[in-house]
């Protein structure tokens, strides 16, 4: 079994417009912002499962997950097109999301077992790719932590029951799953935020943790929850901060030898473990929020902190 996180998604290139009308390009993609920040921090030799074109906007993620030593397992180049999220700035930082997407992945061959795969947002829901995304999880559950990011995008796949029943077959091949506040209001409206995780966990999974943006993050768990503060930061934009923390949360999970044992792993770790991988994930999607675009950190600049 390889020390890494595979990551299995989207890619895409996120055209962000200012409140002055400006725009500017960077690369992006939930999945792709995983990678890059598994990378950063020494955790991405699992690789990257992901598609996009050979054209100006493919060549632009290309070059970006290569400055940050993201392997790709597979060809990516099995659309006609690159993926586009234009992304209109809120006075908040937030941003409002309209996408175009084209998303399927190719075969995918892994020779040693990583030590978890990361699945998310659109990759895990949308085919055709999500049928290979889903299968991908089962085949390598047996072995690897299963790690699924619900980032939710309506825009895109609308809400309701359907998309509901989607998100919940991931869920089900999921030992540890991720959502925002916002993401269970769409998912399950009217249902608390308690409620909502509760559902989710009564999937399979070990763990649901929930980022409530500038207010930190919940660890809800069989007979425990955990909440961890915000870091209080100025906000560049929110691009990638959600991500960021996945992919802290993996890899602070990885160094305290929590993944690759599944549930039982998990749910082995105390109220103590718990807090500390949160406190790790919170101050790395800090830093990205600091920051333009989806730019997470280097382990570096965490140990500095």
């Amino acid at each position: 079994m390889s020390d890494g996180v595979l990551v299995v998604g989207e890619s895409l290139v996120d055209i962000v417009r200012r409140d002055d009308g400006s725009t500017e390009t960077f690369p992006g993609g939930s999945a792709a912002n995983v990678a890059v920040a598994l990378a950063r921090l020494g955790r991405g030799t699992g690789g990257f499962v992901t598609s996009f074109a050979d054209d100006d906007h493919g060549r632009l993620i290309a070059d970006h997950l290569a400055a940050s030593g993201v392997r790709l397992v597979t060809d990516p180049h099995v659309v006609p097109r690159t993926s586009s999220a234009l992304a209109t700035l809120q006075p908040d930082g937030s941003a409002r999301y309209t996408f175009d997407i084209d998303w399927r992945i190719g075969p995918v061959e892994v020779d040693v077992p990583p030590l978890a795969v990361h699945a998310c947002s659109l990759g895990a829901v949308l085919t055709p790719g999500c049928e290979d995304v889903r299968a991908l999880l089962a085949r390598l559950r047996p072995t690897s932590t299963t790690s699924y990011d619900i980032n939710m995008r309506p825009s895109v796949t609308g809400v309701g029951p359907a998309i509901a029943a989607t998100v919940e077959a991931t869920v089900a091949l999921s030992d540890l799953v991720k959502a925002s506040d916002e993401d269970l209001e769409a998912l399950y409206p009217g249902d608390s935020e308690a409620a909502a995780a509760q559902r989710l966990l009564g999937q399979g999974p070990a763990a649901v943790v929930v980022t409530r943006g500038a207010d930190g993050a919940v660890w809800y768990a069989d007979g425990l929850a955990v909440a961890a503060p915000g870091v209080a930061v100025g906000v560049a934009d929110t691009i990638g901060a959600g991500d960021t923390f996945g992919a802290a949360m993996l890899d602070e999970l990885a160094t305290r030898g929590f993944l690759g044992g599944g549930v039982d792993a998990l749910r082995s770790m105390t109220r103590d473990d718990v807090a500390g991988v949160l406190d790790f994930a919170v101050r790395a999607a800090a830093v990205t929020v600091s920051r333009p675009g989806a730019d997470p950190p280097y382990r570096a600049e965490l140990s500095s902190q």
